[in-house]
């Protein structure tokens, strides 16, 4: 099945992509599925990214606990999550390349199974290298939701529907940071730290119950930009053959290229080679797909090139280490300096927690209306960047709400003041989180899943960082100048959101039709 001329009367909105792969024709169209099928793979998919984070920060109110059990060093302790969130952030790649090729359904059974062998081993293990090497382990199991989740959503959710979905979708993983130090703490208090990782292997065999029961799998090949890439070397092949006198006739291909120069390379989809196929055929080609043909790297480079990519790239990867940054220094600072036990320390960061789930519930709500007014300003017609202009005033609160948590906690002021900045600068965060990721996927048309991906490895990469400088800028510079920094670093991610708006459709413009003339 290939894609469809836009009719002139069709959804406007992205209209500027005119090749629109997004509405081409499919059998079962996930996008017309009932509003209760769609609100229960909402639930189930969500649910399941909830143990992303979960598996992130259920642990942080019992750093102290297990130093002491396991004879581990400040450096050790932190190498346990920066590596954990290097990993959640690297493995999406694979993940989205494995979903392009046997679907959704078979990466979240597979994916869950693994990170349920990594909980129990962590709960087994007698040395901190094992829990290391463990929670490695469950972050590959756990990435994958991370990046084929939002890729779910748009197989079943129009463009004008995401912001809302997504604000939805992304509050139930928030519910990590919001619940998750809390549970953890109670559960170390309760029992051990051990106790925790038991906890999650339970709630992931159940979420793996949900998937294997009620999922039924929202792939659509056609919908695939790597499959239409498939596709497009498949009609380069026979090209060849022809050219050779050697074409044969096959009804089924498989996606083998015999000139190892063509291997993973990207076939140029122009406008006119998608409209030369047949629109009329009711079932796609036969191609079966394999791991050489959907190589996770080649789509990497183009989406890099793209400066609107770029810049809310790094924008994301900020805001999320900004975060990460906080789960663990306010873990130690509560810990060392207000005499906090692991419950305590749970409650104060459920503060946190709880801004980062309205923040994410509102924002993407009003990331969509701003969507939709301004498009009805301009008769109907919009753009991707147009959802990010509801962003504007949190980019300017945001820095000072990371002043505000730096010298309160620096001055040690009543917890309730800390917890008031700890709420707000969780609301904000995510509040831009919210349509930034909204804003990748409705940019990066047939690529979703791959872009949302490599948000990932971006949010990875700086959330390691974050984490490994973190504990050494607190005991150098104390909270007062590591969130006085960190608020210099927040007015950056503003400022390349600003950009965002002021250049992004124009430069977004400009690369497509690069590209399109390569």
């Amino acid at each position: 099945m290939t894609a469809q001329a836009v009719p002139p009367d069709a959804e406007k909105g992205f209209n500027e992509i005119k090749v629109d792969i997004e509405h081409i024709h499919v059998h079962d169209d996930p996008r017309k599925w009932s509003t209760a099928r769609k609100t229960s793979i909402l639930a189930i998919v969500a649910s399941a990214s909830m143990l992303a984070t979960f598996a992130t920060n259920i642990y942080s109110p019992a750093l102290n606990q297990i130093k002491a059990d396991l004879h581990a060093s400040d450096t050790q302790i932190a190498s346990s999550l920066s590596s954990f969130i290097l990993v959640q952030g690297t493995a999406p790649l694979f993940w989205s390349a494995v979903s392009e090729i046997l679907g959704r359904k078979i990466v979240y059974l597979s994916s869950e199974a693994i990170f349920i062998v990594g909980c129990i081993v962590v709960g087994l293990s007698k040395s901190i290298g094992v829990v290391i090497g463990m929670r490695c382990l469950q972050a590959f199991g756990s990435s994958a939701v991370i990046s084929i989740g939002a890729g779910t959503l748009a197989d079943i959710y129009e463009p004008h529907e995401r912001g809302a979905m997504m604000g939805i979708y992304y509050a139930a993983p928030l519910l990590g940071p919001a619940l998750g130090p809390m549970i953890g703490g109670a559960l170390t208090e309760a029992f051990d730290w051990r106790a925790t990782f038991y906890f999650l292997a339970a709630v992931c065999t159940l979420s793996l119950a949900s998937f294997v029961i009620f999922f039924k799998d929202t792939f659509r090949r056609e919908r695939s930009l790597a499959y239409q890439s498939a596709l497009a070397r498949m009609e380069a092949q026979r090209e060849r053959k022809r050219k050779r006198g050697a074409e044969t006739p096959e009804t089924q291909t498989t996606i083998a290229v015999e000139d190892e120069e063509h291997v993973g390379d990207e076939p140029k989809l122009s406008e006119k080679g998608l409209e030369a196929q047949d629109t009329k055929s009711t079932k796609a080609p036969a191609i079966k797909l394999s791991l050489r043909d959907i190589n996770p790297l080649a789509p990497l480079p183009r989406l890099l090139k793209r400066r609107n990519n770029l810049l809310v790239l790094f924008a994301s990867g900020l805001l999320f280490a900004f975060g990460y940054s906080i789960l663990y220094t306010c873990s130690r600072t509560f810990s060392n300096f207000y005499g906090y036990n692991s419950l305590q320390v749970g409650l104060v960061l459920l503060s946190y927690g709880v801004g980062n789930i309205a923040g994410s519930i509102f924002g993407g709500r009003w990331s969509d209306h701003t969507l939709r007014r301004l498009k009805a300003k301009k008769g109907g017609i919009g753009y991707s960047e147009m959802r990010l202009e509801g962003t504007k005033w949190a980019i300017g609160i945001l820095p000072l709400s990371s002043l505000a948590y730096a010298w309160l906690c620096q001055k040690r002021v009543h917890v309730a003041a800390v917890c008031v900045a700890l709420f707000f600068a969780g609301f904000l965060s995510i509040w831009i989180y919210s349509s930034t990721l909204a804003y990748i996927v409705d940019a990066n048309v047939g690529r979703s899943t791959t872009a949302v991906a490599l948000n990932s490895w971006f949010r990875g990469v700086m959330g390691f960082v974050a984490a490994e400088v973190a504990p050494l800028m607190q005991d150098g510079v104390g909270d007062g100048g590591m969130y006085t920094i960190w608020a210099g670093l927040l007015v950056i991610a503003g400022l390349l959101i600003a950009l965002l708006l002021w250049k992004g459709q124009e430069w977004r413009e400009q690369d497509l039709r690069r590209e399109e003339g390569q």
